[in-house]
């Protein structure tokens, strides 16, 4: 029982490492959380043909393949340097193109990123922006309208999963409007229920529609669709449960963002900003840089489950849930 239970625990979290090699050191460490995803930053890519080689020194160690999920929308966000076209950010794309050309930019990426491993990007991000909120969004928006927003945001969902590659429609419900980087402290967003539906709420609508395989939540607090004010939207069980899975029907994987970013670490630590994601309803928690805090999010959860904090049940709900994206897009198999 142990042992299954740890790897299932193990399926939902997606890590970064260091480096461009699988060190003891790494594997070590793979092993022991049971890490089912992989999330790499520039820091882990020389070539192609030396990512590739890791993927695989990665896979051969663990006797399993782990999911890879990369950011690459495109501008000033992406993480690999060679191997892929570079594409300009969202807010030009959203002046400049069409939904046809932004569906055809989906199939190359799809046929890129596949052939270096990849099997979910983390894009599109669909806020809608407001005026005089923090750049930490800005030009990784498709722009100021929201129907357009969601049209771009859908048409480049439908290239990229049509081609084999699983989408990300990000931030949920929505950080358009934020005033602060959730990088680096908790953020507000001072929106009320009319303002997010015809708005904020457009994009993820219309990608739920068209059928997006995977979605991210925001480090953000919404007190007006929140009873808890200071409750980021990570730890909501009203905006994950029941507004998400409930109301607008998403029956995907749910992805927290990192849970190593300032905004959490203002609230708890990352174990129990683990434990609380869950809670609130994700799937897959991205736990992007730190070894030692990967370890205390898998630690913490082992004790939520064995505690019975958390009902296996849940776990093992989103682990199928994992599985089948897993299987759709990168036919590997989980733990």
């Amino acid at each position: 029982m142990i042992r299954d239970l740890d790897a299932l625990i193990g399926a939902r979290l997606v890590v970064g490492i260091p480096g461009t090699i699988a060190t003891d050191e790494v594997i070590e460490h793979l092993k022991h959380i049971r890490a089912g995803g992989l999330i790499p930053f520039a820091r882990n890519l020389q070539s192609p043909e030396q990512f590739r080689r890791l993927l695989s020194q990665l896979h051969d160690a663990l006797g399993r393949q782990v999911l890879v999920m990369v950011d690459h929308e495109g501008g000033r966000v992406v993480r690999f340097s060679s191997g892929v076209t570079q594409f300009p950010d969202a807010l030009t794309v959203g002046t400049t193109k069409e939904p046809g050309e932004v569906r055809q930019q989906g199939e190359i990426e799809a046929k890129e990123l596949k052939a270096l491993g990849v099997a979910v990007n983390l894009a599109p991000c669909v806020d809608v922006l407001v005026e005089g909120a923090d750049p930490v969004i800005g030009t990784r928006s498709y722009g100021r309208d929201p129907q357009r927003v969601a049209s771009l945001g859908a048409a480049r969902i439908q290239g990229m999963q049509r081609q084999g590659l699983a989408a990300c429609a990000k931030h949920f419900p929505g950080i358009g409007a934020v005033p602060k980087d959730p990088h680096t402290s908790l953020p507000t967003v001072q929106l009320d229920w009319s303002a997010m539906r015809h708005v904020h709420l457009v994009p993820f609508v219309e990608a739920i529609r068209v059928g997006v395989a995977t979605l991210m939540s925001s480090h953000v607090c919404y007190p007006k669709l929140e009873p808890s004010s200071h409750t980021p939207a990570t730890f909501s069980v009203r905006l994950m449960r029941d507004l998400l899975r409930g109301e607008l029907g998403f029956d995907g994987v749910v992805l927290s963002d990192d849970l190593e970013m300032g905004a959490l670490r203002e609230v708890c630590s990352v174990g129990e900003a683990a434990v609380r994601a869950v809670e609130a309803g994700h799937d897959a928690l991205l736990v992007c840089s730190d070894l030692a805090a990967q370890r205390e999010v898998f630690e913490a959860l082992r004790v939520a489950y064995y505690d019975g904090r958390l009902p296996v049940e849940e776990l093992e709900r989103s682990v199928e849930r994992i599985r089948r994206l897993a299987e759709k897009f990168s036919h590997t198999k989980s733990p």
